[in-house]
C-alpha cells in the first residue's frame, strides 16, 4: 500500500470515530412514576409523552422511559422510586399526587418533574410556586380545591337529597384537605353529609353497601390516584345501587358516572411532559416554576341522568364541556 492511499484511509477512519462515539451514545432515560396503573392511566401517559414531544424527544427514538405503577398500593411507591434512583435516571416524572413526596425523599439530586392535584406548598414539594428550590417542579391541577364547587353542582343536580355521602381514601396524601373542604362547603350550603373511607375494592363494595343502609340520596367522590384508577368500578356501583354521583375526571362520566368535574389533568400531564424535555435539554428546575391549572371541565352522563330519573338543569348542560349520551 503506498504511503498517500494508507493516510487517505487513516483519515477517513478517524474522521468516522467522532460519529461513531456520537452513534453509541446513551439515550437519557425518564423515569415514568405512577399510583395508578398503566393501563388505566395510558391516556395520561400520552399526554406526557406528546408533551415531551414538543421539546424534540420521542420514546426510543432519543429518549427512554423507564415505566414504574404501585397499582393502586402507595405503600409500594418507596422502593419503586429507590428503584428508579438506582437506575440512575435523567428525570424522574412522578405523577399522581401520592408519588411525589417518595420520590422526593429518594433522591435530592436527580430532577423531579411532579403531577398533583393538591397544592404542592401544603404537600411539602416545594417552597414556592414562582421559584421552586431543591430538585422538584411540575404541575397542579384544580382538584382538591373544587371540592366545595363539586358538592354544589351535585346538590343542583339532585336538590331534594336529605343526605350525601363522601367517600375518601384515608390512606391518601389529599384526604385532610378533601374532608376539611367538603365539611366546610356542606355546613355552607346547610347540607348534611356523612364520610365513608375506602382504600381497596372489597372496601369501595363494603361503602356503597353503607350507603344504602344510610339511604344516602347523593354521593361525592373525593380526590384520589386509588379511585382514579378505579373510576369504572364507582360509576358501576353508584348506578347499581341507584345514587347519583359527582367524580373528578371525564373518565367516570364516561364510565357511567352521573357527572365529574375538576381541572384538566391532561393539560396537567402534557406540562410535565413538557418541562422533562426541558430538563434533558440543560433547564434547571429552579428556572422551571409550577403551573398551575386555570381549565376547569364538566361533563355530563345524559343516558345516566335519565336511569337515576333525574332532570338536568338547562344551565348545566350550557356549561358542560362535554354531555355524553
Amino acid at each position: 500500500m503506498q504511503r498517500r492511499d494508507f493516510i487517505t484511509i487513516l483519515g477517513g477512519a478517524a474522521a468516522a470515530w467522532p460519529l461513531a462515539a456520537r452513534a453509541q451514545k446513551p439515550m437519557p432515560v425518564i423515569g415514568f412514576l405512577n399510583g395508578a396503573s398503566y393501563e388505566l392511566s395510558a391516556y395520561l401517559v400520552e399526554a406526557f409523552r406528546q408533551g415531551l414531544g414538543a421539546t424534540g424527544y420521542v420514546e426510543g427514538r432519543n429518549v427512554l422511559i423507564e415505566y414504574r405503577s404501585a397499582d393502586g398500593q402507595y405503600d409500594r411507591l418507596p422502593a419503586l422510586a429507590t428503584d428508579l434512583v438506582r437506575r440512575q435516571v435523567s428525570v424522574i416524572a412522578a405523577t399522581g399526587t401520592p408519588t411525589g413526596l417518595p420520590a422526593k425523599a429518594a433522591t435530592a439530586t436527580i430532577p423531579i418533574v411532579f403531577v398533583t392535584g393538591s397544592d404542592p406548598v401544603e404537600q411539602g414539594l416545594v417552597t414556592s410556586l414562582s421559584r421552586p428550590e431543591g430538585n422538584l417542579t411540575g404541575a397542579t391541577t384544580l382538584a382538591v380545591e373544587l371540592g366545595q364547587k363539586r358538592l354544589e353542582l351535585l346538590h343542583e343536580l339532585v336538590p331534594s337529597a336529605t343526605l350525601t355521602a363522601v367517600l375518601l381514601n384515608a390512606t391518601g396524601p389529599n384526604f385532610t384537605a378533601v374532608s376539611r373542604d367538603l365539611q366546610a362547603a356542606a355546613r355552607k350550603l346547610g347540607l348534611p353529609i356523612h364520610i365513608l373511607h375506602a382504600s381497596t375494592v372489597p372496601e369501595v363494595e363494603t361503602a356503597f353497601a353503607a350507603m344504602v343502609e344510610l339511604h344516602a340520596e347523593a354521593l361525592v367522590i373525593g380526590t384520589d390516584t386509588f379511585f382514579n384508577s378505579e373510576s369504572a368500578l364507582l360509576a358501576k356501583q353508584a348506578l347499581s345501587h341507584a345514587i347519583p354521583a359527582m367524580y373528578q375526571y371525564r373518565e367516570f362520566a364516561a364510565a357511567g358516572g352521573l357527572v365529574s368535574y375538576a381541572g384538566s389533568i391532561t393539560d396537567a400531564y402534557h406540562v410535565a411532559g413538557v418541562y422533562a424535555g426541558r430538563i434533558l435539554k440543560g433547564e434547571k428546575v429552579a428556572d422551571l416554576p409550577v403551573q398551575q391549572s386555570t381549565k376547569a371541565e364538566l361533563f355530563l352522563n345524559l343516558k345516566t341522568a335519565k336511569a337515576l330519573g333525574l332532570s338536568v338543569p338547562s344551565t348545566l348542560l350550557a356549561r358542560a364541556d362535554e354531555v355524553i349520551e
